[in-house]
């Protein structure tokens, strides 16, 4: 069993940066894709970035990929995104999760992840 406990939200204007982080516990970190979501009110669930086991594959959504950045560190068992240029339509409840290896392929779609943290807010003011 999993834990990730996300952290790193807040407040700030457009065009600032925000750097979020993912704590997970309980498990084998480095077995697991790690994927960032988001959700904002009245809509699903949505991806925005993905990374590997070692940190060397990345995969990011394209409404972002300019400006987010996705890392990871197996040794503090710990996630990473890190957003630049951040716009008012960023805003959401960004949610980090993790993805057994033989659902690779459904690394995209949020159901096939097996482990959630609880969100943290990000509200970005025009």
């Amino acid at each position: 069993q999993v834990q990730l406990v996300e952290s790193g939200g807040g407040l700030v204007q457009a065009g600032g940066s925000l750097r979020l982080f993912c704590a997970g516990s309980g498990g084998t970190f480095s077995n697991y894709l790690m994927g960032w979501f988001r959700q904002a009110p009245g809509k699903e669930r949505t991806f925005i970035a993905a990374i590997n086991w070692s940190g060397r594959t990345t995969y990011n959504t394209d409404s972002v990929k300019d400006r987010f950045i996705i890392s990871r560190d197996n040794t503090k068992n710990t996630v990473y995104l890190q957003m630049n240029s951040l716009k008012p339509e960023d805003t959401a409840v960004y949610y980090c999760a993790a993805l057994a290896w033989e659902k690779y392929d459904s690394r995209r779609d949020h159901r096939a992840y097996d482990y959630w943290g609880r969100g943290t807010q990000v509200t970005v003011s025009s």
